[in-house]
């Protein structure tokens, strides 16, 4: 009875000297990016609306910050391009500081990278109930917490199967989430499209009055403190660089097409909400995450 609860829960035992069972964990570019990829991909659940309420009542500048948030993301992707190239062994930022620099960088890396791991799931299984309890009463906030904890159990238990067996069952899930996020974005955008022009000449009038009230700096201050709140949304992209030693031969270059995934979706998706939050005009309710307030 022991052994088949310890072989559900851990799967089969393999030998990683036989090399056979590296071409079983091996991940294609699609499977890398839904495996890696959706640590960077949940942070649109949470990045996109902290940043957009920082502006407070100026949401006029939502549209530079959507456009900057889709830029920074593809230049941090090509960022880790270089890492994955220069370390085709894995290991990232952790490798980079210790090759490059010294051993005690290398230590701070590694261990910025822990608490940035336990950080980014706790904040994305947090995000996640907040999004589908947006959808229940608000009553039913008192159960939530119970709820999250259990998931954080399941996702425990996944990761020990090993990375191939828990993308085999979060992959309806993170196709799902692409796919309605896709269409919310592109539908949302569409019914407001002849008043794009004019949201856009708006935007332009209102920022240059604005500057001329309160000035550059303030401005500028104001702005940067909304880009930097939302910085949470660029967590998870160096998860190809942590992991290329887990891709499928070629390495660098699955590595490459999995950072292009997740630049596309991410800033596809990201950048796609903050200006559906300007485009909508959308407002904070209780209870509810602002993207359950624009769908």
């Amino acid at each position: 009875m022991l052994q088949k609860i310890r072989r559900f829960f851990l799967g089969l035992p393999l030998n990683p000297f036989d090399v056979s069972t590296r071409k079983h964990i091996a991940l294609v570019a699609f499977l890398a990016w839904i495996g890696l990829g959706a640590d960077g991909l949940s942070s649109s659940a949470y990045g996109p609306e902290v940043a957009f309420l920082a502006l407070g009542a100026y949401h006029h500048l939502a549209l530079y910050l959507a456009a900057l948030t889709a830029i920074t993301v593809f230049i941090i992707s090509v960022a880790y391009n270089q890492v994955i190239e220069l370390f085709p062994s894995g290991g990232g930022g952790y490798k980079v500081a210790t090759k490059l620099i010294s051993h005690h960088a290398g230590l701070v890396s590694g261990a910025a990278l822990i608490v940035d791991y336990v950080l980014t799931i706790a904040i994305s299984v947090a995000s996640g109930m907040d999004a589908i309890f947006s959808l229940l009463p608000v009553s039913a906030q008192a159960h939530k917490l119970h709820i999250e904890v259990a998931v954080l159990v399941i996702l425990m238990i996944l990761n020990v199967r090993g990375m191939k067996e828990s993308i085999k069952i979060l992959m309806p899930i993170f196709i799902g989430f692409v796919i309605t996020h896709f269409v919310l974005i592109i539908y949302g955008i569409g019914l407001h499209g002849k008043q794009l022009p004019a949201l856009v000449g708006t935007s332009f009038h209102i920022t240059h009055q604005f500057v001329q009230h309160a000035g550059l700096l303030f401005v500028l201050s104001l702005f940067l403190r909304a880009y930097s709140m939302g910085g949470g949304t660029y967590t998870g992209l160096e998860a190809v660089s942590n992991n290329v030693n887990r891709l499928a031969e070629p390495r660098v270059k699955t590595g490459k097409w999995t950072m292009f995934y997740m630049a596309v979706s991410l800033s596809f998706t990201a950048g796609g909400i903050i200006f559906l939050y300007l485009l909508w005009n959308v407002q904070p309710v209780t209870g509810e995450t602002l993207n359950a307030v624009v769908l």
